[in-house]
């Protein structure tokens, strides 16, 4: 049971990690005339776990005038920001606890 709470853990940090660094780049370019911002989605892995998909599909702002402004939307990158912090630091929390179990285990075993 701990070891597959700790592979949820770290795939959960991984995963949250990659979603904050689209959700940066994005971020960083939001100046930038005709962007495309990265669309993170998030999958459930059927032994548990969860992966980040990145990909361009575009967004409406850059569709009205592609030349004159970015696709990015800073409020809903602020909003998808704080998501993902709270995943990658809950992600951290669960391996943290899984680590204390699985020491605990070791003591007990010893």
């Amino acid at each position: 049971m701990s070891v597959s709470a700790l592979n949820s853990g770290l795939s959960g940090f991984k995963a949250y990690s990659s979603a904050l660094d689209s959700s940066s780049h994005n971020v960083a370019n939001a100046s930038t005339a005709g962007f495309v911002p990265q669309q993170v989605s998030f999958q459930e892995q059927p032994a548990g776990g969860v992966t980040a998909t990145i990909s361009q599909e575009g967004a409406s702002l850059a569709s009205q005038n592609p030349a004159d402004s970015s696709g990015t939307d800073l409020a809903s990158e602020i909003v998808q920001s704080i998501q993902f912090k709270a995943g990658f630091d809950l992600s951290a929390k669960i391996i943290k606890t899984a680590d204390q179990v699985l020491g605990t285990l070791i003591d007990i075993k010893a």
